[in-house]
């Protein structure tokens, strides 16, 4: 039988309880890679890309999901100071897992946004892209706009994350 992996990637600038509900209907699936944007495509500011995998790995502690990792892939692709582009992402799962079907999950922002995507129509012709939507509406800006006046993000994360982003010092920006 082919193993079928999900992978969803997001700057997961930190993770939130909106991620959670996408992932939490990715059950179905053998393995569900959660992968933090290196460098946004975009040029979106973002935490460092170690402080965003440790924050990751404790929201899918959280999540209590055996099939979940967080893959750090993007971090050896954009090692030259490139962004990673969905596309290269996925060219270099599909070698690693060969035998696997791919998926490409994203949410509702990115999905509108999908024909911006670079190869966009490649994507679509060689893996699966799919659109789910969130049950709760709870972006990153929340959290961050929040840690910024000192209120409590325990209502928009997981508990772990909530405690990693209160007891330590970061900057938002790389």
């Amino acid at each position: 039988m082919t193993e079928k992996i999900a992978i969803f990637g997001s700057a997961f600038n930190p993770p939130t309880r909106g991620h959670a509900s996408v992932i939490e209907q990715l059950t179905h699936f053998d393995r569900v890679l959660l992968v933090p944007s290196y460098k946004h495509a975009w040029g979106k500011s973002m935490a460092s890309f170690e402080q965003r995998c440790q924050w990751v790995d404790a929201f899918i502690h959280d999540l209590n999901m055996p099939q979940a990792s967080c893959c750090r892939l993007e971090a050896e692709l954009g090692k030259n100071g490139d962004a990673v582009t969905t596309y290269m992402l996925l060219t270099a799962l599909q070698a690693h897992y060969c035998h696997a079907d791919l998926t490409f999950v994203v949410g509702p922002d990115n999905l509108l946004k999908f024909g911006q995507f670079a190869h966009s129509e490649q994507i679509l012709a060689r893996w699966s892209v799919l659109g789910m939507p969130e049950s709760v509406n709870v972006r990153s800006t929340y959290i961050r706009d929040r840690l910024a006046k000192g209120l409590s993000v325990d209502d928009l994360t997981t508990p772990s994350v909530a405690e990693q982003l209160s007891d330590t010092a970061f900057s938002f920006s790389d």
